[in-house]
């Protein structure tokens, strides 16, 4: 396969590195110029990328950067598939960072901008960040941010002043917790992720024993943390599981298979989780991913809780797993992003330029709408995850005892802001499918 193409300087992302030669960008040289960035973007695109000689290819005279010419480049979709919306160029430090060393840049308050409605809540809290030192909890109340105003914030769909430039950069939040309005100050700061956030067993009324999970990234450092959580949840007997990956943007294929295969045991080993397909002109790096053997059998039922934010390597894990399990999805459509990057690296950039599509044992993928979902449920951005009486985990505990979607109280509507036809990038939220 063709993996990440890394500079010495910073060769602890050899694990991505390419085992393979002869792919023809990597054997010419492009000077790092403006120029250079395009002619190399035009090349990688023309030979790598998934829609090659679907998309369009014109001259990159005329647009002032890579960024401005990778617009140009991209496949505008047609009737079978959508315009790319998910090729993206990061800084290198950025991407070593987060996928290498699991740590990240920010103040670690996640809200619900995708919905554009309010009020702003905090929906989720990086364990180890500025946020979760200052006590901000998932359920309060953003009524302002740096002087802007909530409404205004989310009208835009501009969320970039809860993203940290730097370290030592500072947020001023205004939060209402519970009608009590107090003042927050965050200072940003690199910190370490927890990709698995919480693990529990719950016993239904009719005495079966669920465990639940919640997973944000699929990084290295969540291997060895699954592996525990999967095995604390057998022992304690429980025959359902319930996985929370509402949150969960996506990451690296072989984590993504290493999770699916702690909840297939040994059961399917050797079997085929999914299967990586490139362009044409690239089917010699076409790569099948199949389960190991893990302690246990496998899970009959895995009860999914997904939502926009459920995306790539996360829908691969639904879908790897729909052949092999009765697959029960809970909460919001997902982000339907069937596709992934092998990424490389030109001049301190990291280019994720879509490169594969991933089919599961059934040959079916192509999900670029979401995924079917089971059973429709609005997450409220209250309670803490995995908390029996938040609504995602109360609607997939009722299912498991009843086989039924539970139904939806009537709430005050939400106060839409502005339409969502369009993407909105929030701070904390990641979406990849890298295979490595």
């Amino acid at each position: 396969m063709r993996f990440l193409q890394r500079l010495t300087a910073i060769a602890a992302l050899a694990v991505l590195a390419s085992c393979g030669g002869g792919d023809s960008n990597d054997d010419k040289a492009f000077v790092c110029t403006a120029s250079g960035d395009k002619a190399w973007l035009r090349e990688e695109m023309y030979d790598f990328y998934f829609w090659s000689g679907r998309s369009p290819d014109p001259s990159p005279d005329g647009y002032a950067d890579v960024n401005a010419y990778l617009n140009a480049l991209r496949f505008q979709g047609d009737a079978d598939e959508p315009r790319d919306r998910f090729s993206y160029i990061e800084s290198a430090a950025a991407f070593s960072q987060f996928f290498e060393e699991g740590r990240t840049l920010g103040y670690g308050v996640s809200v619900n901008g995708v919905e554009a409605t309010l009020p702003l809540k905090v929906r989720y809290i990086d364990p180890n960040s500025p946020a979760a030192t200052a006590g901000l909890l998932r359920g309060d109340t953003i009524v302002s941010a740096n002087g802007t105003a909530a409404a205004q914030l989310v009208s835009s769909g501009d969320f970039s002043v809860l993203s940290p430039a730097r370290a030592g950069d500072t947020l001023t939040l205004v939060i209402d917790s519970g009608g009590t309005t107090r003042t927050v100050v965050l200072t940003g700061a690199t910190y370490a992720l927890v990709p698995v956030t919480a693990t529990t067993v719950f016993t239904l009324p009719n005495g079966n024993k669920a465990g639940y999970l919640s997973l944000k990234d699929f990084i290295t450092q969540a291997e060895g943390p699954l592996a525990t959580s999967i095995a604390q949840i057998r022992q304690a007997g429980a025959t359902e599981l319930i996985l929370d990956l509402r949150y969960n943007g996506g990451g690296r294929v072989s984590t993504a298979t290493h999770l699916a295969s702690l909840v297939t045991g040994a059961t399917h080993a050797g079997k085929l989780f999914t299967n990586l397909v490139y362009n044409p002109k690239q089917q010699r790096h076409n790569a099948a991913y199949n389960f190991a053997s893990k302690p246990g059998t496998a899970f009959p039922r895995v009860v999914v809780l997904t939502g926009s934010r459920t995306c790539s390597a996360s829908e691969m894990v639904v879908n790897g797993l729909k052949p092999y399990a009765d697959v029960v999805t809970i909460g919001g459509t997902s982000c339907g992003k069937p596709v992934g990057f092998s990424p490389q690296e030109h001049c301190d950039s990291v280019y994720s330029l879509v490169n594969f599509e991933s089919l599961n044992a059934n040959g079916q993928g192509k999900y670029y709408t979401g995924l079917p979902l089971t059973c429709t449920v609005k997450d409220d951005f209250t309670r803490a995850l995995g908390d029996a009486s938040e609504t995602l985990t109360a609607a997939a505990l009722s299912y498991l005892q009843n086989g039924s979607c539970p139904v939806q109280p009537q709430g005050l509507p939400a106060r839409v802001m502005r339409t969502t036809d369009r993407q909105v990038i929030e701070p904390g939220q990641r979406s990849g499918m890298f295979a490595d």
